[in-house]
């Protein structure tokens, strides 16, 4: 039986090239996020759990079963800590560690339902190294990182493996100024990532091959991580 799956952040970079190469792999794709897609598409703020739920809902009802989350969405801010309100910490934590609960929560019957399932979340390089300018970045990734690790231990007796993909510097619109200002600094193999490589990396984890990878922090950096 064909899999669904679920990528919230889906409309574009990292969550719109995992929705299109898992769609061109035979997967039914849903794709949440507050921006249109091209797949099946539900509106949807992962910060509030009555829209996560609903969002829910909507896939089931289309496709009938859920099997795959993917847990993209996410807010890039730059901002040093003196400077940073409580409001703009609070609504980058809301996307990163309420909006994974808010969709675990929603998502975690439906995988139990259909005898196991997966769960990746994607991460970055700040949530162990840290940044300048991006503390609350950096906190919620670690935060994400923690779950992940906890979640695998605990949906483990489920058949439900969970794993965190880590994107290095990224070959992004969202990223294009920094691109073209730094290059691939630091980057041992001397170019930026593509979306495409970290989305392979979500459909290994998702598919036979991945079963037994559970709990597992993944870097895709090209070998820059220094930790």
């Amino acid at each position: 039986m064909e899999k669904t799956v679920l990528v919230t952040g889906g409309a574009q970079g990292i969550g719109r090239a995992t929705a299109l190469l898992l769609a061109g792999r035979g997967y039914r794709v849903a794709v949440a996020d507050i921006r249109k897609s091209e797949l099946f598409f539900v509106k949807t703020d992962v910060s509030r759990e009555p829209s996560v739920r609903a969002c829910v809902r909507a896939v089931v009802k289309r496709f009938g079963r859920l099997d795959i989350l993917v847990l993209n969405a996410s807010q890039r801010k730059e901002t040093p800590f003196i400077d940073m309100s409580f409001e703009e910490w609070r609504s980058l934590i809301s996307i990163t560690l309420d909006g994974s609960f808010h969709c675990v929560k929603a998502c975690l019957p439906h995988l139990m339902k259909a005898g196991g399932g997966s769960i990746v979340t994607i991460g970055g390089m700040t949530a162990l190294s840290g940044a300048k300018r991006r503390v609350h970045g950096s906190v919620g990734k670690h935060g994400l990182y923690g779950m992940t690790r906890a979640l695998a231990k605990e949906l483990g007796e489920h058949q439900i493996n969970v794993n965190c993909v880590a994107p290095g510097q990224m070959n992004t619109p969202r990223a294009a100024g920094r691109a073209e200002r730094e290059g691939a600094t630091g980057v041992p193999m001397g170019r930026r990532v593509e979306p495409a490589e970290i989305a392979t990396i979500s459909r290994f984890l998702c598919g036979p091959g991945g079963r037994m990878v559970s709990g597992q922090l993944i870097y895709v950096d090209g070998g820059q991580q220094q930790f």
